[in-house]
């Protein structure tokens, strides 16, 4: 098991559980940041922070302290 921020441009992993609270945790389940979602990372920024992601059809940039906290399965 890995984190979010662990996956690489282009590459696919799927979502095993959060491991955030409160508020920012309520807002990864409102763009469907749910168990068994896939998500590609489209890139990273510059500065290595945050990175965008694919999830649902939408892109969403997450800061690295957050998907971190993210925890990951294989495709």
């Amino acid at each position: 098991m890995y984190s979010l921020f662990d996956i690489k441009p282009g590459q696919h992993g799927i979502v095993q559980r959060l491991e955030t609270e409160g508020a920012m945790r309520r807002r990864l389940l409102d763009i469907g940041l749910v168990e068994n979602t896939q998500v590609e990372c489209l890139g990273r920024s510059p500065s290595g922070d945050p990175s965008a992601y694919l999830i649902r059809g939408a892109v969403i940039a997450i800061r690295s302290e957050d998907s971190r906290k993210i925890r990951m399965k294989e495709v």
